[in-house]
């Protein structure tokens, strides 16, 4: 069976589409969300999904920062950006951001599909006329930054392994089994990721990784 979501708040256009995506085969199930945060809770609670179509204007994190969480926690997983802002740089900005497809909102029916279809497939898409450019070349669009080392932050090496997998989805009791640590040591390191960053929880420490693009590519 083919599992897809989306995640959309306008519910006229997440019914739609929901709708539109029941007729890309016979055995589909489409689920849906209004916010990513209970996105997230969806994907905890039923697995992977062949594709997950992403707004980029939600409340609370918005699509870059989810697109950016998405592809840390679920690599493997194809998202789509379905967006009414289908400029260059953001077109650009999303592709960098690891999707596997950008749809603009103005398509019809038909060419949506097949734009699903295209991502299904294994490819990558992109609106037609729309060639996306390296990073250095886009317009920057603050606060988002990229590449920021953990000590940047004020984060210690121990620190920095525990966010990292904090960002994969991992609770306290397998973080601690994860690095040989007793779970009590390991809601210490939190509470002081926490202060670091500036957050008071798991999702706001998300999105800082996301608008940071803290790199823990050497923390293990």
């Amino acid at each position: 069976m083919l599992k897809l979501l989306v995640v959309e708040d306008h519910a006229l256009v997440r019914e739609g589409l929901v709708r539109l995506l029941g007729q890309i085969e016979e055995d589909v199930k489409v689920f849906d969300s209004s916010d990513f945060e209970s996105a997230l809770a969806m994907l905890d609670n039923e697995g992977d999904f062949d594709l997950l179509l992403l707004d980029l204007a939600l409340p609370g994190i918005d699509g870059f920062a989810g697109l950016d969480i998405l592809r840390r926690r679920y690599p493997a997983m194809p998202v789509a950006v379905v967006s009414a802002f289908d400029d260059t740089p953001t077109i650009t900005r999303v592709m960098n951001l690891g999707a596997s497809g950008f749809i603009p909102k103005a398509f019809s029916g038909e060419a949506l599909l097949a734009a699903v279809n295209e991502v299904l497939a294994g490819n990558i898409f992109r609106p037609n006329g729309q060639q996306c450019s390296r990073m250095d070349d886009a317009t920057p669009l603050p606060p988002y930054r990229v590449n920021v080392q953990p000590e940047e932050v004020g984060l210690t090496s121990r620190q920095a392994q525990v966010l990292a997998l904090m960002v994969r989805g991992l609770s306290n009791r397998d973080i601690a089994e994860q690095l040989d640590l007793s779970e009590g040591t390991v809601k210490i390191h939190v509470t002081a990721v926490f202060k670091a960053l500036g957050v008071n929880s798991r999702t706001q420490a998300l999105v800082t990784v996301a608008r940071y693009g803290i790199d823990f590519g050497n923390v293990f």
